[in-house]
């Protein structure tokens, strides 16, 4: 058997406004572990996709992906206990696959893209943990309004709704190591007791299940 890796790579999945960044500054905090963050505002596609979906779907996503590629091998390529703020795999299981269905990305986009993912992936460690943050749409409106970035002011409810269908699905199949955690009723961020619950489940999962 291949020698299993000796640090941690610990990823957080979920939809637009799920708290994934802010779990990520959390758990970094408190295990020590070294946080890498999706990178949204310096993206320069965002904006004009808010704004013309159609024109903009491919031209995004291509960044997104080559983006995520590069940091994720930067990543795994430290010798440190790390933590990711959102996946490379979401890329093509939810966001892609979302405007294909739309019908905002054309069947030969589509098929070319996922074409790239599978080879881009093959190369890539898959984290030792995925942790997944459930949250209905109102909680998930409710944090975005909160945080205030401007280029999200347009995200509409069933656009969330459909993710939140591609994400239950994606979940369901996901071959690793998963951990879920359902949000709506707990505030993580400023209830230090919502926090401990999940830094419990984390620790047994990690720490109960491998030794």
């Amino acid at each position: 058997m291949p020698k299993q890796p000796e640090t941690n790579f610990i990823a957080i999945a979920g939809n637009i406004g799920a708290g994934k960044s802010s779990l990520t500054g959390l758990l970094s905090k408190h295990f020590k572990w070294e946080a890498f963050y999706e990178s949204v505002d310096d993206n320069p596609y965002l904006a004009d996709f808010y704004e013309d979906m159609l024109r903009w779907s491919f031209n995004l996503q291509i960044y997104f992906l080559s983006s995520r590629f590069r940091h994720h091998k930067e990543m795994t390529s430290k010798d440190v206990n790390l933590i990711q703020d959102r996946t490379i795999y979401e890329d093509v299981e939810i966001f892609a696959k979302n405007l294909h269905e739309m019908n905002l990305m054309s069947d030969r986009d589509f098929e070319n893209y996922e074409a790239l993912f599978a080879e881009m992936v093959s190369y890539l460690r898959p984290p030792d943990l995925l942790i997944y943050l459930r949250a209905q749409v109102p909680t998930l409106v409710k944090q975005i309004q909160q945080r205030g970035r401007e280029y999200e002011t347009t995200i509409r409810i069933d656009y969330l709704e459909r993710l939140n269908r591609l994400y239950e699905d994606w979940i369901d199949r996901y071959p690793h190591e998963k951990l879920i955690i359902d949000t709506d009723d707990l505030d993580f961020v400023n209830d230090p007791e919502d926090l401990g619950r999940i830094l419990s489940l984390i620790e047994q999962r990690l720490y109960g299940l491998f030794n």
